[in-house]
Order: structure tokens, then C-alpha cells, then sequence
């Protein structure tokens, strides 16, 4: 199987990169921001909506469409990229956080202490599904082929997603684990050829966890950077949920990233500073449920990319740079979302205070137009971090 994926660093302004990847299903210019298309389908959008918000690339998600439609309608249909209309690249993650993560809220849900639906061992995973409660497994090489038959062009190592309130001793054996499991996800790629089972290359990223370790985080970098995935990735709750955290990690950990590779902050994407910061400590490529959740929600956002002293912010006038759309003021306001904005809500001329009526009466258009604006607006976002990184 030719090698179909590559990576060109092609400037860098301190630790910031910008650079190019090549994919069997297109052309990802870097830094990026990936929509999440959970269940095949990145909520409240169609693929034209999400191509008219200028993706680059979409994340699928392991878990949720290995259950539903599952592997042998998806294998019918051609892979994800034929069953959703996406011809350009996709990413998938490799269900584990998923596993963990519902398997806590199945628990919680029950009233039962701890995590019942849901046991670990040194193989993988074993768990409940949470539409019908039916026994499922996943080990690392599962995770990988579900992948394969998925066809996505980038897929990631099976981990343990590891909160950051477990102690030392439980973080380490964790670790242990997630160590093996990534050696053999790579191992199963190495077997099957690194391609699809629809004879597509297929590349694997590698994950670094650790919690807030400094020690954990360093011999996981090692250790993942020793094998030869395509692409590193950071995991774990701290990324995306806490700056500070992710702040320190990245620092404990850069020196130890290959260069000629690039970076993945997962989960990263909740808020646009997030990003901005992210793209400042030399990571590439960024996903987040949270554009368009906040946008349901009536979370819209409004702000742009400063540059102080050389140096890139994101400023804003609100809050996280989240306009409340719901609030009462807006209720005859004939301003865009943002003004200047390119999204295809705020140039089709609907004003704040049609949206505020349409979020107010639950129509579901509001969804559409609420959703295309906060996608477009972080995919925006990297591209003015990229053109000023290229400068």
C-alpha cells in the first residue's frame, strides 16, 4: 500500500506552526479546527452546510457508529464518506473516551457507586451500550478495525482517558496500559497494511496521556514518539477543559515532539481563546463538540484575532466570547451576529433579532443558522492564525 498521507512544517513564529497535510481524501492546511460529526452527521448540519463553513476535515465517532448504524450497514454503504455525501478527509477517535465517559453517566443515571456498566482490564474494555444495554468489548485491535471499516484517513490508538483527580499510583498503571494498547494498535495497522478495508491508506495518530504528571507526561511522550505513527495527539481531561493544565502539560512535553509531525490538542475547541492559546504552544489541529452545543444552547460567538506587540489574542466584548442570544435586548436588534462575519447566516442579512425570535420559539431553523455561524467562526479563527503565522 503506497503511503498516502504526509506532513510539510512550513513556517514557524516561536512555537506557532503552520503546515500542510496530505490525506487519500484531500488537502488539510494547518492550524486547524475540526467540526465533530458525531453519529455521522455534525448536529443540526448537513455535509453542504459544513462545506460551505470552508472544513477542511471532520471527526466521526468510533463508539456511536460502531452501535448505530453499525459496521455491517456502514460496510454496505461504502464507508462513512460515501454514507454522509464527505469527500474530503475525516478523522475518527477510537471510542474509548466514549466508553468511559456514557458508561460513568449509565451509572450515575442507576444511582450505583462507581462505574458499573464498565470494567477495564489489561486487554480493553468491556461495556453496556447505553441505547439497549447489550454487552459490548473493545479491545485495541477492535477499536482499529471498527476504524478500518469505518474508512476514515486518519484513525487514533485505543486509550484510557484518564481523569485528572486519579492519584499517581492509579494515573501510572493507566498509563501502563494505554502504552501497551497504543503498541498494539500499532501493531494490527502494521498487520492490515495501514489501509482501510476499502484499499484507502489509513493513518494512525499516536496518544500522549499522563493526567497532570509532569513525569507520566514525559514517558508517555517518549514512548509514543518512539513508534511511528503519522501524528501525535495529547489527550486526557485536562485538554480542552483546563488552559492552565493543558498550559503546563505541552510545556513539559514539546521539547519531546517530533517536528516534521503534526500535533493534535483533543477536545481542544470549547472557546476561541482556548484555540488561540493552543495554536501559541505549538499545537496543529483542534475539535470540540462545544460550537455547536453552545449554539443550540444560544451561546453565538463574537470577537476577532489582536495582535499585540507581535504577539496573536483573541479579544471580545463578551463573556468567553459567547453572545447570549436569548436576552431580551436583542429582541429588535438588526446588527449580524458579527459584523464583517463571512458565515452564510450572518452574509444572508439575518439580523440578531430574528435569531433571538427563532431561538425563543425553538424553530429549527435557529439550529442551522446558530450552528453554521459558530462553525465557521473557529474554522475562520485558524485560518487568521495561519495567515499570521505565514507572514
Amino acid at each position: 500500500m503506497k503511503k498516502e498521507f504526509s506532513f510539510t512544517l512550513e513556517k514557524t513564529k516561536g512555537k506557532m506552526r503552520a503546515g500542510t497535510m496530505v490525506t487519500p481524501h484531500g488537502v488539510v492546511k494547518t492550524p486547524i479546527f475540526m467540526p465533530v460529526g458525531t453519529a455521522a452527521s455534525v448536529k443540526a448540519l448537513d455535509s453542504a452546510d459544513v462545506a460551505g463553513a470552508q472544513a477542511q476535515i471532520i471527526l466521526g465517532n468510533t463508539y456511536h457508529l460502531y452501535l448505530r448504524p453499525g459496521m455491517e450497514t456502514m460496510q454496505k454503504m461504502g464507508g462513512l464518506h460515501s454514507f454522509m455525501g464527505w469527500n474530503k478527509p475525516i478523522l475518527t477517535d477510537s471510542g474509548g473516551f466514549q466508553v468511559l465517559s456514557l458508561g460513568n453517566a449509565i451509572a450515575h443515571k442507576q444511582g450505583t457507586a462507581g462505574n458499573s456498566s464498565v470494567k477495564i482490564s489489561d486487554d480493553g474494555v468491556e461495556f453496556r451500550s447505553h441505547l439497549d444495554g447489550a454487552k459490548h468489548t473493545f479491545t485495541p485491535e477492535i477499536s482499529i478495525e471498527i476504524q478500518r471499516q469505518i474508512g476514515s484517513d486518519i484513525m487514533m490508538t485505543f486509550d484510557e482517558a484518564l481523569p485528572d483527580s486519579k492519584p499517581h499510583k492509579y494515573a501510572a498503571n493507566s498509563l501502563e496500559k494505554t502504552h501497551r494498547w497504543a503498541t498494539a494498535c500499532y501493531n494490527y495497522w502494521e498487520e492490515k497494511n495501514r489501509c482501510t478495508v476499502y484499499d484507502t491508506y489509513q493513518s494512525l495518530f499516536g496518544i500522549i496521556q499522563g493526567g497532570l504528571f509532569e513525569d507520566l507526561r514525559i514517558a508517555s511522550a517518549k514512548h509514543i514518539t518512539s513508534l511511528d505513527f503519522d501524528g501525535i495527539a495529547v489527550g486526557g481531561e485536562t485538554v480542552g477543559y483546563d488552559l492552565e493544565g493543558t498550559t503546563n502539560v505541552m510545556q513539559w512535553i514539546e521539547p519531546l515532539l517530533p517536528a516534521d509531525k503534526p500535533r493534535y490538542a483533543m477536545g481542544m475547541g470549547m472557546n476561541p481563546i482556548d484555540m488561540v492559546e493552543g495554536v501559541k504552544m505549538g499545537f496543529d489541529m483542534f475539535d470540540c463538540v462545544a460550537p455547536t452545543r453552545l449554539a443550540r444552547n444560544g451561546s453565538l460567538y463574537v470577537g476577532e484575532l489582536a495582535v499585540t506587540d507581535g504577539v496573536p489574542e483573541f479579544v471580545s466584548e463578551f463573556p468567553k466570547g459567547r453572545l447570549s442570544i436569548g436576552a431580551a435586548k436583542y429582541k429588535t436588534d438588526m446588527q449580524p451576529i458579527q459584523a464583517g462575519c463571512d458565515c452564510a447566516t450572518c452574509k444572508s442579512g439575518y439580523t440578531r433579532g430574528y435569531l433571538r425570535h427563532l431561538y425563543k420559539s425553538r424553530e429549527l431553523s435557529y439550529f442551522r443558522l446558530a450552528s453554521v455561524h459558530n462553525i465557521r467562526f473557529m474554522i475562520r479563527l485558524t485560518e487568521q492564525l495561519r495567515s499570521f503565522i505565514l507572514e
